[in-house]
C-alpha cells in the first residue's frame, strides 16, 4: 500500500514507521520548518504533498492520504479530495468545527439529547469580566480555534471566579489581545474519562476505547495543561459507555462524510455523563497508547476506514499505560523558547524486540547514524506497557523507561495512580462499564 502523510509537525511518526517496517511505501510532507527534522533519515520526506497525488492515485484503493491536523481549511480540503476520488483519512470540515468551535459542539451534543454543562460564549474580555462579576462561580475557560495551545485554557479553582477574571485580565495585559471567541463552562466535579473510535465514513468501527488522560505537566496534576503527559486506555467493556455517548454523533459524521478517529472527552459523576470536548483527528499520544492493544495492524485498519466493509477491530484484552517522554522546550515550543535539537537518545542493551514495540517515536530523527531529538515541541517519544490490570500496565511502562537515557528528559511518574487508587472504582460504581 502507499501512504502520503500531510502534516504540520509530524505527530504520527510512530505510525509511519510501523507502516514502513511492514513493507508499505510511505512519504511524509511536513509543513512547519521547525519540524522538518522529524523522522529525518527514517522515512522518506517530500516537499510538496500535492505533487505526490498522482503517485497515490496510481495505487487505486491501496493509495491513502493521511491528514493529521484540524487547522483552518484542512477539513474542507479533505472533503474536496474525497469528492475527487482519493481515499483520505483524518477528518472533515464538520469534524474541524466540532473540535475548534466549542460552543457549536456543546449545542450539537445537547441537540442529540446528551446532558451538557452550561456554556457562555464571549468575543471580548470585558463582557466576560462583567459576567463573572455578576455571576461568581467556578468555571472552565476554553478558547475556540486551532491556533490556541492547551496551556491557554484554564480550569478555575476558586468558587467566586476571581482566578478566571485574573487570567483574562493577564492575557489582555501580557499579550495585548482579545481572542476572537472563548467560552466559560460551568465546572463539573467528577472523573475525567474519554471514549474514542475510528469512523469509516458510514459508522464507527467497534470496539471503541475508553481512556483516562493526564494533562498537567507535573505529577499530582500540578502545572500547565499540556497536550498530554500520559494516558491509560482499554478496549474492554466499552460498549455501554460508547452507546450512551459517542455512538449518538454517528449520523452527523455520516452526513458530513467524516473519515478518521473521533474522541469525546467527558466528566462522569453521580449525576450522569457530561461531555466536554471533541478530538476529531488522531490524538497524540492516544494513537500510540492504543497501538499495543490493536491486533489489527495500521495498514489493515486504514484500509477498513478507506473502503468501509463493516469490519471489526481486533483488540487485546486489558489496559495500555502510556507515558510521554519530553525534552525542553516542552510544554512550550521553540518559537517561544530557544532550545537546541540534537540531544542523543540512548537505549539499554537489555531492550528486546517486545520492549522496542512499546517505544513510539515522536520528534526524533537520525543524525550521523545517531537517533536524536528534533522538532518544534520536545514531544520526544511515548513508552507503553500493557497488562490485564492498570498496575500491571503501569509497571511495564516504567520498567521500559528505566532503560532509556536522553539528556534533560522529563516525564510524570504517576501515570495511572489516580485511576488505581479511586477513579476506576468510582466509574465502576456508576454503572458505566459493560459486562466483563
Amino acid at each position: 500500500m502507499r501512504f502520503l502523510a500531510v502534516t504540520e509537525t509530524c505527530d504520527l511518526g510512530a505510525v509511519y514507521l510501523r507502516l514502513a517496517a511492514e513493507g508499505h511505501e510511505v512519504r511524509v510532507a511536513i509543513e512547519d520548518i521547525e519540524a522538518q527534522g522529524t523522522l529525518a533519515g527514517l522515512v522518506e520526506h517530500v516537499a510538496n504533498w500535492r505533487a505526490e497525488l498522482g503517485w497515490i492515485r496510481e495505487a487505486g484503493k491501496d493509495g491513502i492520504v493521511i491528514f493529521e491536523a484540524v487547522s483552518e481549511g484542512l477539513g474542507a480540503l479533505q472533503d474536496e479530495l474525497r469528492r475527487d476520488g482519493y481515499h483520505v483519512i483524518g477528518g472533515s470540515a464538520f469534524g474541524d468545527r466540532l473540535e475548534n468551535d466549542r460552543a457549536f459542539a456543546q449545542e450539537a451534543l445537547a441537540a442529540l439529547g446528551l446532558q451538557t454543562a452550561r456554556v457562555r460564549e464571549f468575543t471580548d474580555i470585558a463582557s466576560a469580566d462583567a459576567f463573572l462579576a455578576s455571576h461568581p462561580g467556578r468555571y472552565v475557560l476554553k478558547f475556540s480555534g486551532s491556533d490556541h495551545a492547551s496551556s491557554d485554557n484554564y480550569v478555575g479553582q476558586l468558587e467566586d471566579g476571581r482566578d478566571i477574571r485574573a487570567m483574562l485580565a493577564a492575557r489582555l495585559d501580557i499579550r495585548n489581545e482579545t481572542p476572537s471567541r472563548f467560552i466559560l463552562m460551568d465546572h463539573v466535579e467528577g472523573v475525567e474519562m474519554g471514549v474514542g473510535a475510528y469512523f469509516d465514513g458510514n459508522d464507527f468501527i467497534r470496539p471503541a476505547c475508553l481512556d483516562w488522560e493526564h494533562k498537567r505537566f507535573f505529577p499530582g496534576d500540578l502545572g500547565e495543561l499540556t497536550g498530554e503527559m500520559g494516558t491509560v486506555a482499554t478496549f474492554d467493556r466499552s460498549q455501554r459507555f460508547f452507546s450512551r455517548t459517542l455512538a449518538r454523533i454517528a449520523p452527523l459524521l455520516r452526513r458530513h462524510d467524516h473519515v478518521g478517529y473521533v474522541n469525546l472527552n467527558t466528566i462522569v459523576n453521580e449525576e450522569g455523563i457530561w461531555p466536554l470536548e471533541f478530538t476529531c483527528r488522531f490524538g497524540y499520544p492516544g494513537f500510540a497508547i492504543l497501538d499495543p492493544l490493536q491486533r489489527t495492524g495500521w495498514a489493515e485498519l486504514f484500509g477498513m476506514m478507506a473502503a468501509p466493509s463493516g469490519g471489526r477491530l481486533h483488540a487485546a484484552p486489558g489496559f495500555s499505560a502510556g507515558v510521554v517522554l519530553t525534552t525542553p522546550p516542552f510544554p512550550y515550543s521553540r518559537r517561544e523558547i530557544a532550545e537546541a535539537v540534537g540531544l542523543p537518545i540512548l537505549f539499554s542493551d537489555r531492550l528486546d524486540d517486545e520492549d522496542r514495540r512499546h517505544i513510539h517515536y515522536g520528534e526524533v530523527g537520525l543524525k550521523d547514524g545517531q537517533l536524536v531529538t528534533t522538532g518544534l515541541y520536545g514531544w520526544t517519544m511515548v513508552v507503553t506497557g500493557t497488562g490485564l490490570t492498570v498496575p500491571e500496565a503501569k509497571a511495564a511502562a516504567y520498567e521500559r523507561i528505566a532503560r532509556i537515557t536522553i539528556p534533560n528528559m522529563r516525564y510524570r511518574g504517576d501515570i495511572g495512580d489516580r485511576l488505581i487508587q479511586r477513579d476506576l472504582a468510582r466509574v465502576e460504581s456508576l454503572g458505566l462499564l459493560g459486562d466483563r
